[in-house]
């Protein structure tokens, strides 16, 4: 029998990859987004539904849900891909800012993943994918709102798993490193009025990318494929990491101890 995976963010980057994927490899695919009347490719697709989904808007978490239930009659996978990074100086941060970060990254998370729950259960197993970052395990400076977030999937991921073990549901984390997708050109930089952070801001990006750079970086497809791995190996692992220059990172945070790490990271982008 087909399966049906549910996908959040599915408009670009690892959200669209993920989507073309299952839906290539024999799933039915519900492919949610903010903006479905944009969409020119999924819709294409035999087995695909695209379907609107905000996830900072409750009721369209429900409708989405029940779309693709009435649609495929039941979801066996979720998927929740959709986020966004935010970075710069903590102290200039708006409230705004701040709670917009944490409703895309981890309350809309957390409210599509109550809207499927039942269904999983119902189905008696199934499998919760939660796209964190290398950035859930080791904090960058000027990245504090996004990574605070990425903290909060990995803790509500580990903790989940353990809660969901005796249903059958396994739920899983995949860590992607740097991958050109439109993350980085779609990043909200928050504006900074303090003149004292300019330099360690500059000395930041300007060195982001040095530590990893001669390292190879995972694609989109990569990414994509990570994520059917995670949803179908029907093992207990819960974390994937993906990138080498991503398990640098994970590397040098658990092969090391804390003060050589904390002391590492500022090294490469502060002094």
């Amino acid at each position: 029998m087909q399966k049906t995976v549910l996908i959040t963010g599915a408009s670009s980057g690892f959200g669209k990859e993920t989507a073309k994927l299952f839906q290539k490899k024999g799933w039915k695919v519900i492919a949610s987004m903010r903006s479905p009347e944009k969409e020119s490719e999924l819709n294409q697709l035999e087995n695909v539904l695209v379907v609107g989904l905000d996830v900072q808007d409750t009721n369209s978490i429900k409708a989405a849900v029940e779309a693709g239930v009435d649609k495929f009659g039941t979801i066996d996978v979720l998927v929740n891909n959709a986020g966004y990074g935010l970075m710069g100086v903590f102290e200039s941060a708006t409230r705004e800012q701040i709670q917009n970060q944490f409703e895309v990254n981890v309350f809309g998370m957390m409210q599509t993943t109550q809207a499927a729950l039942p269904y999983l259960r119902k189905n008696g197993k199934g499998t919760i994918v939660n796209i964190s970052t290398f950035g859930g395990i080791t904090a960058m400076p000027f990245t504090t709102l996004y990574s605070a977030s990425k903290f909060a999937v990995e803790g509500f991921s580990e903790a989940l798993s353990h809660e969901l073990f005796k249903f059958n549901i396994g739920v899983k984390i995949v860590e992607p490193g740097g991958v050109h997708t439109n993350f980085r050109t779609g990043l909200d930089i928050i504006k900074n009025d303090i003149e004292e952070y300019n330099p360690l801001m500059t000395n930041f990006f300007s060195r982001y990318t040095q530590p990893t750079e001669d390292l190879p970086k995972a694609t989109p497809e990569n990414v994509a494929e990570t994520i059917y791995k995670a949803a179908t190996d029907e093992t207990a692992k819960l974390r994937y990491v993906i990138g080498e220059d991503a398990q640098f990172y994970v590397d040098m945070k658990f092969k090391n101890s804390e003060e050589k790490m904390v002391q590492s990271v500022r090294d490469f982008f502060i002094n």
